[in-house]
């Protein structure tokens, strides 16, 4: 399983999200900055922390054009419970097959039971990896803060577009 580097186009991932049909990354997020979040589950501490706070921080990242979306491998029900739980307005996406979304992606994968280590990624708005965060246990994640910043800091400091 290859990692993604920064530069590298993020695979096509078709994400099922409670109320919605599906959500394709990264073409739902075409044209804008989009952080992608895998996590563990809604079991996991830290990643009801990193949710939270993504959704706390909803106004600044939207202020910076920064799309967001999770996705784990709860089942919907678990899901749509988290969901409502921390009142997350960001698609949250269900049922991910974690050692599919590994061969894609290179996140790291639990055994048994089988889910998705915390993994992370910035996408520019082409839909490339700027940043890859990958964690093969409970810690190590983004946080929106840095991403604000790591956006604000590349739209700062991109080259003017040529006509």
């Amino acid at each position: 399983m290859p990692l993604l580097n920064p530069g590298d186009p993020f695979p096509r991932l078709t994400m099922n999200v409670p109320g919605a049909e599906t959500l394709t990354v990264p073409d739902a997020f075409a044209g804008d900055f989009a952080a992608v979040l895998f996590y563990r589950g809604s079991w996991c501490p830290y990643c009801n922390a990193q949710l939270r706070a993504f959704q706390r921080s909803g106004q600044a990242l939207a202020d910076a054009g920064i799309r967001v979306a999770a996705l784990s491998a709860d089942d919907k029900e678990t899901t749509a419970a988290l969901v409502e739980k921390h009142r997350l307005t960001f698609p949250v996406g269900y049922g991910a097959d974690a050692r599919a979304v590994a061969e894609l992606t290179g996140a790291f994968v639990n055994p048994d039971p089988a889910f998705l280590q915390s993994t992370d990624f910035v996408l520019d708005p082409a839909g490339n990896v700027v940043v890859s965060v990958y964690s093969s246990g409970a810690i190590g994640r983004l946080v929106p803060d840095d991403v604000v910043g790591l956006v604000r800091y590349l739209r700062d400091h991109s080259a003017p577009a040529t006509a």
